[in-house]
């Protein structure tokens, strides 16, 4: 089916909810528009002097700006935006969900998930916001230093306190993609994981939302962090949540459903990733921090020679070739990848995030156009390639470059 008649097919299942009030929420994520500010947009029906308009909240990096609109006003603008502005659009309805995704250059989707929102939509205009971990709920936040006895944010953890509801909204539409297995308690690795913020915080929402239990691991070379998340584990009933001593590199992994590796240095993040394939993941989460091997081995091509003679604009591209290879190389082995932004960049360089669902069997092509962006920018060799087996030597590639330059 073609993009049109996917999309055609998502918007009437929307007008149709809209008609018979089953509609709660739509999310827009996936940002490919020129507004790099704009992360999301939020969409629910309000109630307004006696009729229903839909209420657009616009998430950019630093603020939220929300506006109003007519439901045939919105159904036009929501038409424009998918596609456009937005690869994914992800509607929640008190009969079902259904997650549209219409990427440049990929086949699109329409997947239907089970019901999520039983209950009538809200239409009350005004609503608290919503915290996906209220501090009152989750006293393991306190433990981990986040909140105080008073349930509020710690001077100085706000960052980390969005950052963890930033990661959690990120990664639960990816977890329903991926559909963990119903027969047995997922496994799911958090390699490198430091005090085990986002450990707890995964393992919080993956038994909340599966209502089942869970296997969550967290792998941190320094022992006393380790043993202090045991121990606040241990202190708030978490079954199926500990912490190992090691290293992402050490880590015998044999079985997992999930693996996470936030901010692991230079090839770290290669190494779990591809302990990610070897294992079978379903969905593979990295956050790439410390790029340094491409770097080194990395060839300004001719017609960026006079660009990236600037030493930080060859580091940044660099870092981009690296994150390039990597989604490549995920697609060549038979998964979804996608880079987005993390968390903003006000609060961290390191800020993109590389995601990873597995689809089906490897891909020849995307191993063909992994080849040819590292024979673009001259790179012989890279972790991942390397530890995945798949070569980055293509001689043909290289040709067709040098020809071209």
């Amino acid at each position: 089916m073609t993009e049109h008649s996917f999309k055609q097919q998502f918007f009437d299942r929307l007008a149709a909810a809209a008609e018979d009030g089953t509609f709660v929420r739509l999310n827009l994520g996936g940002p490919n528009g020129r507004d790099r500010s704009l992360r999301n947009v939020f969409v629910r029906p309000v109630r307004l002097r006696g009729s229903v308009s839909w209420s657009f909240t616009y998430r950019h990096a630093t603020r939220d700006i929300t506006k109003n609109l007519a439901p045939a006003d919105a159904m036009g603008l929501l038409q424009d935006l998918v596609g456009n502005e937005f690869s994914d659009a992800f509607l929640s309805t008190t009969t079902g969900t259904l997650h549209l995704n219409v990427r440049k250059g990929r086949n699109p989707r329409l997947v239907p998930g089970n019901v999520e929102d039983a209950q009538p939509p809200d239409l009350a205009h005004d609503q608290p916001r919503h915290r996906t971990l209220a501090p009152r709920e989750h006293p393991w936040l306190q433990d981990l230093g986040v909140t105080g006895p008073d349930d509020r944010v710690r001077l100085g953890m706000e960052a980390k306190y969005r950052q963890i509801h930033r990661f959690i909204e990120l990664v639960a539409p990816l977890i329903r993609e991926a559909k963990l297995p119903a027969d047995r308690p997922p496994a799911v690795l958090d390699m490198g994981c430091g005090k085990g913020y986002l450990t707890f915080a995964l393992h919080d929402h993956l038994r909340r939302t599966l209502g089942r239990p869970v296997r969550v691991t967290g792998v941190e070379q320094r022992p006393e962090l380790a043993e202090a998340a045991n121990r606040i584990a241990a202190a708030h009933g978490m079954d199926g949540l500990q912490f190992i001593t090691g290293t992402i590199g050490s880590t015998i992994l044999t079985a997992a459903d999930v693996v996470v590796a936030l901010h692991a240095c230079d090839t770290a993040t290669d190494d779990a990733i591809a302990k990610g394939v070897h294992a079978g993941a379903r969905l593979i989460v990295a956050a790439p921090c410390c790029h340094r091997e491409v770097a080194h081995t990395m060839a300004a091509p001719a017609p960026l020679i006079d660009a990236l003679r600037h030493g930080i604009l060859f580091q940044r591209e660099a870092e981009f070739v690296t994150d390039a290879l990597r989604a490549a190389l995920l697609e060549a082995a038979g998964y979804e990848a996608r880079v987005f932004e993390f968390v903003s960049p006000e609060h961290t360089s390191k800020n993109l995030m590389i995601s990873a669902v597995r689809r089906g069997e490897p891909s020849a092509d995307a191993a063909r156009r992994a080849a040819g962006l590292a024979a673009f920018y001259g790179v012989p060799a890279q972790r991942l390639a390397h530890l995945l087996r798949i070569p980055l030597v293509a001689p043909a590639a290289m040709a067709t470059v040098a020809t071209a330059t």
